[in-house]
């Protein structure tokens, strides 16, 4: 038998108790896998005294990372999460020789470039399967499965809460407040859910899909992200009258002009597109490559078990690696920067799709001529509509899908319908997706 793997690893919470768990558990299939065992050399944990799960050797915990950074290991685990210390503990980690597999999205997605930098300068590398998708092998997928084809969109649900939280409304017809309450007390969601029903999670991982799918590293912050807190019940209703479910989308799109989209939003899409189907915290990734066409990944995006698996399959991929004595068989962003020139992030403005409108609005003459005189000023078409029912006197929706629009002129035409006397709140609008 080889040399056996040594790890060394940065965190010992959910993650990385599940990356213990898995080496224990599947220990034998590893072996088989890799020739040679993965051993935990050193562990990271803010209080050693804390109770842990009996899995975890207790001789192996420090709160001290230079007991890590300094021992003898092949590779360092990152499942702390946040900014720091986890970005410094990386580069302290490549400056020292070590190999670095991490989790942390949010790290990647605001100092990756640096990261992946320090990689290359000391010849090491960093993987991050379990930084989007949770289990989903979805970043090797695009990093090598598909190396050959060229990809032209991807559609992602890559942020189990919100997920969670709509479908919940769809399914049982509750409001916002109340499911977002039960994702909290299941653990789904934080006390303070804004990075998830805000979209924020969900423009950090679409950062690291755009940047492996098509060469460009866009900042996240300059991703359009909408949250899905402005979805009401009778917005599901409406969507479901059309033909529609929504669900929480990360998309992005390569155009001939070498520009790359990239959003997050709640989207409408049909109710028989193979997106609509998933549903409660589970993740799925729709890619349409021009060789393959449309292919879906879909799985458990988060938690102990799902997680760590493909934390565990990184190192693996780096034992691989090691005993070979090679690093860098793959850039860290699937493209060599020099080949990628000329691709440009388009601006939110420019995006073109149909849209979902509601208007609510006093119920009098005139109202509907003015409304499509307003559209149709900013080159807005209808396609369809539908009016609710109300008490006389009583603010009534009109709702409407439009076909394709520019994003500029949907939001320029809100602007004005907006100071209309007969309107009694701003207008609901979300995006539609038809996934054709």
């Amino acid at each position: 038998m080889s040399e056996s793997i040594r790890v060394g690893l940065l965190g010992c919470g959910t993650v990385g108790t599940g990356v213990i768990r898995i080496l224990e558990e599947n220990r034998e299939d590893i072996v088989a896998r890799l020739g040679a065992p993965i051993e935990v050399v050193k562990i990271l944990v803010r209080d050693p005294e804390r109770p842990r799960d009996p899995i975890v050797p207790r001789e192996l915990l420090t709160s001290d990372p230079a007991e890590v950074l300094d021992a003898d290991v092949h590779v360092v685990i990152e499942v702390l999460g946040g900014y720091e210390p986890a970005r410094g503990l990386i580069l302290d980690a490549l400056a020292r020789g070590h190999h670095v597999v991490t989790a942390n999205k949010a790290l990647l997605a605001r100092h990756g470039g640096e990261i992946f930098k320090a990689a290359d300068a000391a010849h090491r590398d960093v993987i991050f399967e379990a930084s989007v998708g949770g289990g989903i092998p979805i970043i090797r997928t695009l990093r090598e499965g598909l190396a050959s084809d060229r990809i032209h969109a991807l559609y992602g649900i890559i942020n189990g809460t919100s997920n969670f939280v709509l479908t919940a409304m769809a399914q049982q017809g509750r409001p916002y407040p109340e499911v977002v309450a039960e994702a909290q007390q299941k653990g789904y969601a934080e006390a303070d859910p804004t990075m998830d029903v805000g979209g924020i999670d969900a423009a950090q991982k679409l950062q690291i899909l755009v940047s492996i799918s098509f060469g460009i590293a866009i900042p996240f912050e300059s991703i359009l992200t909408e949250g899905i807190d402005r979805v009401t019940a009778a917005d599901i209703q409406f969507a479901r009258q059309f033909g529609y479910t929504i669900k929480p989308l990360g998309i992005a799109k390569a155009h001939d002009d070498g520009s790359i989209e990239a959003r997050v939003h709640p989207t409408l899409i049909p109710q028989s597109a193979m997106l609509a189907s998933v549903n409660g915290v589970f993740n799925a990734v729709m890619v349409n490559s021009h060789a393959l066409g449309p292919v879906l990944f879909y799985g458990q995006g988060a938690g102990m078990m799902p997680t760590a698996a493909s934390v565990v399959s990184d190192i693996i991929e780096l034992g691989r690696n090691i005993q070979r004595g090679t690093s860098g068989r793959l850039p860290h962003l699937a493209f060599h920067p020099q080949h990628t020139s000329g691709r440009v992030h388009r601006d939110a403005d420019r995006t073109r799709c149909p849209f979902y409108l509601r208007f609510n609005v006093k119920d009098q003459t005139g109202v509907l001529s003015r409304i499509s005189g307003i559209l149709g000023d900013h080159s807005i078409s209808i396609r369809q509509m539908v009016q609710d029912t109300s008490l006389p006197g009583e603010p009534v929706h009109v709702v409407l899908l439009t076909h394709t629009a520019t994003e500029g002129d949907v939001m320029a035409a809100l602007k004005t319908i907006e100071t209309l006397d007969f309107v009694v709140e701003p207008a609901c609008y979300l995006r539609v997706e038809d996934l054709q």
